[in-house]
């Protein structure tokens, strides 16, 4: 019977011996994360990439930049436009909504060869933005209302 019992010590004794060598060498045991924060999220994963199967759209969306023709649709013409343009040397024109003062003013430079000196917006009630152009002193709003077909 000796010699069955004399296996499982020589095992012990050579795990103790390990773990004796360890701790000489001084093996650096993994310690718990300090969290810093009260919440904890979640860590992100793998992303795949989309592979779509089919053609969400059948037509692509059109370019969303704005050209000098599609910011300034169209020139106003009314009563109180016309005293606009005899008394302050103002045009009025209908334009985009997403068109913004300065690029009125370089649509207005582009297509009519005015220059203009500032630019007022306002959106209307029924969507649509309205631009008052106050033109140079030089320039008369008249002539060029009538160069443009206003009048």
């Amino acid at each position: 019977m000796p010699p069955k019992a004399a296996a499982p010590v020589k095992a012990a004794t050579a795990k103790a011996k390990a773990a004796a060598a360890n701790v000489k060498k001084g093996v650096v045991r993994a310690k718990a994360k300090i969290r810093t924060s009260v919440h904890f999220h979640r860590p992100s994963t793998l992303k795949v990439p989309r592979a779509p199967k089919y053609q969400r759209r059948a037509v692509p969306t059109k370019d969303a930049r704005l050209d000098h023709h599609s910011v300034i649709k169209y020139p106003l013409t009314s009563e109180v436009v016309m005293k606009k343009i005899e008394e302050f040397n103002t045009l009025v024109f209908i334009c985009d909504v997403r068109a913004t003062k300065p690029q009125i003013k370089a649509a207005v430079k582009a297509l009519y060869n005015i220059p203009a000196i500032s630019v007022n917006t306002l959106v209307r009630p029924t969507g649509d933005k309205k631009a008052f152009v106050r033109l140079d002193p030089g320039v008369e709003a008249l002539d060029v209302a009538n160069k443009i077909g206003i009048i």
